[in-house]
């Protein structure tokens, strides 16, 4: 079993064709509760896979969960991280992948789940088509502040970790995220009350 990935959560391994998602255990937590927190979000980030690809969002598919050894089983998708790409892409392309992407995000808050770490780290691109992955900090949501804060986190990833193209960046996704979510500006403006209430917190 090779391993692909090291987390602080969990790994990833990669056996026979498909890739294994493991929790790792937490020897600063009482074992029950390690066992309890493990299984938990183990489910959970199952149904959240399933449920996004419900949605329209393109996702690994789920083929096994393993609530005793903590893990997930999906297929392997083959392709690069969005955030490897970024820099090699023309201004037509970066406009196209970053308006897919706003789409794709809109998707997800149309049914109310929020990604949680919604980064170019957690996007895949294989074949043309951009996948969701690593759903581990996610849930499912209603509120206008949990869909405000997913946007928060991607426009503050964009800034640290794509700042020479952040314009183009965010200007594609949001108009990608308008284009398919109604309700869309309402979220976007929630997402700018909580990005001022943490500038005037940390300005005190």
């Amino acid at each position: 079993m090779e391993i692909i990935a090291k987390g602080a959560e969990a790994n990833l391994y990669l056996e026979n064709g498909v890739v294994i998602k493991e929790r790792i255990r937490k020897e600063y937590r009482i074992p029950e509760i390690d066992e309890t927190l493990r299984s938990m979000r183990t489910k959970r980030e199952a149904k959240l896979l399933s449920l996004a690809r419900r949605a329209g969002v393109p996702t690994p598919v789920v083929l096994d969960v393993d609530t005793k050894r903590k893990s997930i089983t999906m297929n392997y998708i083959d392709g690069e991280k969005v955030k490897y790409i970024v820099d090699t892409l023309s201004k037509e392309e970066l406009n196209r992948l970053f308006s897919e992407i706003g789409s794709l995000a809109a998707k997800l808050h149309r049914s109310h789940i929020i990604h949680g770490d919604m980064t170019t780290s957690n996007m895949l691109l294989s074949r043309g088509r951009v996948f969701f992955i690593d759903f581990g900090l996610g849930e499912v949501n209603p509120s206008l502040e949990a869909k405000g804060t997913d946007l928060l986190v991607f426009r503050k990833s964009v800034r640290s970790t794509h700042f020479r193209r952040e314009k183009e960046i965010l200007k594609a996704f949001f108009a990608g995220y308008r284009s398919e979510y109604p309700d869309g500006e309402e979220v976007i403006e929630r997402m700018k009350r909580i990005e001022r209430r943490g500038r005037y917190v940390s300005a005190r």
